[in-house]
């Protein structure tokens, strides 16, 4: 029989694109009651009013992130700016699980978050407790985790294509080319010159080259799967469209290794894994066949380059970039089936 049980939520960062996506998913899932909404900004307003689309889901009204409860509530989803996170996150309740959707648990060294985020870190102890929220690579972890640390877009489409591949010692983990491409809604809801229509629209353009805050967290994960520290070669781009993401890994294979061999090894890897597809051999994954829904589509080329292949991943960066992600995790630490409240199929066209 399906688990009647109902886990009381709340949203903290609501009025954010990534806190809204949650709040679209949450509504629907059969376990879930959302108990509290806040926001720093529009305290007070209805999320009718601050996301029009929502206005048909009965839901409390924001309230100030200073003037939080947690009386009743049993699971925290945290959508607040860096820095703001670990903030609030070290005044809840200890009993409480957490899902935190910024980068403030994400980077298990200090002072590797310290030279890339601009300030230390005030709850190493919380972060010394955070498991990586990476739901493919860390299921047994999540499941028995207090706090998650739920991983960024960039990572999150770099990692599922690449740490299989790392682990099986089949690439070079010396020479790994990032090509990173997302929508405007990865940048936020606040007001940036970058992402004005008429400066964004009708155009491509990369950013933080070379100094993007996913390197590091990229990085970590990759120098665990191969067991020695790893830089990579790591660019974003802003696509105009609302929404998705799709990321081209060149990677130069081990010696003697050929581009079938890592299809077969993501494959194998993510056989058991519902929302990670390894398509077949000819097929390209596409961010319109993701929009939506929490699935990551995976294909492997072999490169002209003698000795080179392609990896490509398509992914919504709203959802298994982030809310669905976390929803995903929140599923295992709470016992559900993972797909709980995720089975929606990609929006197209």
């Amino acid at each position: 029989m399906p688990d009647t049980k109902q886990i009381k939520i709340a949203v903290v960062g609501a009025s954010g694109y990534t806190g809204a996506d949650l709040i679209r998913l949450a509504a629907t899932h059969p376990n879930i009651e959302i108990g509290l909404l806040a926001a720093k900004t529009h305290a007070g307003r209805s999320m009718r009013d601050v996301f029009p689309h929502l206005g048909r889901i009965e839901l409390p009204d924001l309230v100030d992130v200073d003037d939080l409860s947690w009386n009743e509530i049993d699971a925290v989803f945290c959508g607040l700016p860096h820095g703001t996170a670990q903030d609030i996150i070290a005044t809840i309740p200890p009993d409480l699980r957490i899902l935190d959707m910024s980068a403030d648990f994400r980077l298990r060294d200090p002072q590797v978050y310290q030279r890339w985020y601009g300030r230390p870190h005030e709850a190493q102890e919380l972060l010394s407790k955070a498991v990586y929220g990476l739901t493919e690579h860390y299921r047994d972890d999540i499941m028995n985790a207090g706090l998650v640390a739920c991983p960024g877009c960039y990572p999150t489409a770099t990692l599922l294509a690449l740490l299989p591949v790392v682990k099986a010692g089949l690439v070079n983990e010396e020479d790994l080319i990032i090509d990173a491409k997302s929508g405007l809604s990865g940048a936020g809801r606040g007001l940036k010159q970058n992402t004005l229509f008429s400066e964004a629209g009708e155009g491509l353009s990369p950013y933080s080259v070379a100094t993007h805050r996913h390197a590091p967290e990229i990085e970590q994960e990759i120098s665990r799967a191969a067991g020695r520290a790893v830089t990579v070669n790591f660019t974003p781009h802003l696509v105009p469209m609302s929404r998705g993401e799709l990321v081209t890994c060149y990677v130069r294979l081990a010696d003697g290794r050929e581009a079938p061999e890592l299809r077969q090894i993501l494959t194998e890897f993510y056989q058991l894994h519902p929302f990670v597809e390894v398509l077949d051999s000819g097929q390209y994954p596409a961010t319109q066949h993701v929009r939506g829904s929490n699935y990551c589509l995976i294909s492997v080329f072999e490169d002209r380059i003698p000795g080179r292949a392609i990896i490509i991943t398509a992914l919504d960066n709203l959802v298994k970039g982030s809310a669905g992600q976390a929803l995903q995790n929140f599923n295992l630490m709470m016992g559900l089936p993972e797909t709980t409240g995720l089975e929606q199929q990609s929006l197209f066209p």
